[in-house]
């Protein structure tokens, strides 16, 4: 079974870290969600999620996938703690898949993973992708290698379907994507 740690961090952004874990373990990947601390953390919009560890008691050895949410001031506590960037650099290192979204891309940068990579970030920060050596790309999710990124919120479903993707498979995900109804969602316009 793949295992992905999704770290959590006090401000994350709560859309994209419920899409990816709920998404994850719809497709059977097992999820942690890792806190910077213990217990419950809030997130930017003031909901709480109970975190399964904290950072102290995981390895990245134990996991397949070290996935970022992004979120304001989410990704800034991130990126300011130096077990994350550690973390990310091993998992990086590994060849274990290594996912960041919204403005948690810079992070990644800040780890010193992204020497040119494709990659994406939320709009407005395109400068952290440049800072970082990596090669910006517009896309909506955007895979290079073992890095996986994507924009924002809004694009956390097409984030964690490729993540899905890569940790169990086309036909897994392909199934997850229509029974949530995500290929009627993403053709339908407002």
């Amino acid at each position: 079974m793949a295992k992905a740690l999704v770290l959590i961090a006090p401000g994350f952004e709560e859309i994209e870290a419920s899409t990816i874990v709920d998404i994850l373990r719809r497709c059977n990947v097992e999820v942690t969600m890792v806190g910077l601390k213990p217990d419950v953390i809030e997130g930017s919009h003031r909901i709480g999620f109970r975190i399964d560890k904290s950072i102290e008691e995981v390895s990245v050895k134990d996991f397949d996938a070290v996935i970022c949410p992004g979120g304001s001031p989410g990704y800034e506590n991130l990126r300011k703690d130096q077990r994350v960037l550690s973390m990310i650099r091993e998992a990086f290192n590994s060849n274990k898949l290594v996912a960041a979204i919204c403005a948690s891309p810079a992070v990644l940068s800040d780890a010193g993973i992204l020497e040119g990579k494709s990659c994406t970030i939320y709009p407005g920060m395109e400068e952290e992708i440049k800072k970082g050596g990596g090669k910006l790309k517009r896309g909506l999710v955007v895979v290079d290698g073992n890095i996986v990124t994507s924009r924002g919120p809004a694009t956390a479903l097409l984030f964690a379907l490729k993540l899905a993707e890569k940790l169990v498979g086309k036909e897994v995900a392909k199934k997850v994507r229509k029974e949530t109804l995500a290929d009627t969602a993403l053709k339908y316009k407002l």
